[in-house]
């Protein structure tokens, strides 16, 4: 769903906490569906990945399964921690995408209180959600795009760290759009997950209106359906009907409707009314059909 939002078709994708490299693999499939079968390979290099993993096996994986797809990579020369070590210290990334563990207590906050990635405040000791969210936007290009899944605490915590930095990026107009996920998507929890989209340029090129002060609310919790008893899974059209939503809003020439109990799309004096509260039930009321 992030790889059809963001549409990295070409440029320097960086996932921070890449696991075995499904980001990588997203976007692949994602430029063979897009693009004329004779130019596939050609596409592929317009791309460059970028990833980071602390865990030696899972590094060695990602590593493998680039070089069997043929793709250019850079994955840091060892298996290292993203916050302590961070491999690619210079990287301007165009999209940055990552589904990071949830709510990590022991990242070693403690020892970063002066790290120059934390731009709109010092995130808490014992919560590492809005250290993934500032490092991914320190490592953004100027017109870059990032997409990140989090639990959905982050968009209302009410901690006094996380909120202000909630609040400095609301006001800094990097939000884009916000996509509340429905329940049981994960294999390995039950948290319910949202998904961040953070753009460092709304101002509108290569085909996209200005956003200014705006941001797409999309509440996806009813789509989804159960394929075994515990896990649930989005369909196609799921994807597309979410992805569509966002590229029709940013688009300067497709059709954008307010959808009751879906999608809205309001203004960040609204959210600021709401107490900078990210959570899209708040926004796109509820469905009457």
């Amino acid at each position: 769903l992030i790889v059809e939002c963001l549409e990295p078709y070409e440029g320097r994708v960086y996932d921070p906490a890449m696991g075995s490299g499904g980001f990588f693999v997203s976007s692949e499939k994602f430029i063979e569906a897009h693009t004329d079968k004779k130019h596939v390979d050609e596409a592929k290099r317009k791309i460059s990945l970028y990833g980071q993993e602390s865990n030696p096996t899972t590094w060695r994986l990602s590593a493998m399964n680039m070089a069997i797809r043929g793709i250019d990579f850079n994955f840091g020369k060892k298996p290292a921690d993203t916050f302590s070590q961070n491999q690619h210290p210079d990287l301007k990334a165009d999209f940055s995408m990552a589904n990071p563990p949830f709510n990590i207590s022991d990242w070693g906050g403690e020892k970063l209180t002066e790290d120059r990635r934390w731009s709109f405040g010092v995130p808490p000791e014992g919560n590492a959600n809005f250290a993934w969210v500032q490092h991914m936007i320190y490592h953004l290009s100027p017109k870059g795009y990032a997409g990140i899944v989090l639990a959905n605490g982050s968009m209302s915590s009410s901690n006094t760290s996380e909120k202000e930095i909630r609040k400095g990026l609301i006001k800094s107009d990097l939000v884009d759009c916000m996509i509340m996920l429905p329940e049981k998507l994960f294999f390995n929890t039950g948290i319910p997950a949202c998904i961040w989209i953070l753009a460092k340029n709304k101002a509108g090129a290569d085909k996209k209106r200005s956003r200014k002060g705006e941001i797409l609310f999309i509440n996806a919790t009813s789509s989804g359906e159960m394929i075994n008893r515990t896990q649930k899974a989005l369909s196609d059209d799921d994807i597309n009907k979410i992805a569509n939503t966002y590229h029709n809003w940013r688009s300067d020439n497709k059709v954008y409707e307010d959808i009751e109990g879906f999608c809205k799309s309001t203004t960040i004096a609204v959210v600021e009314k709401d107490d900078f509260i990210l959570t899209p039930g708040r926004y796109v009321g509820i469905s009457t059909s």
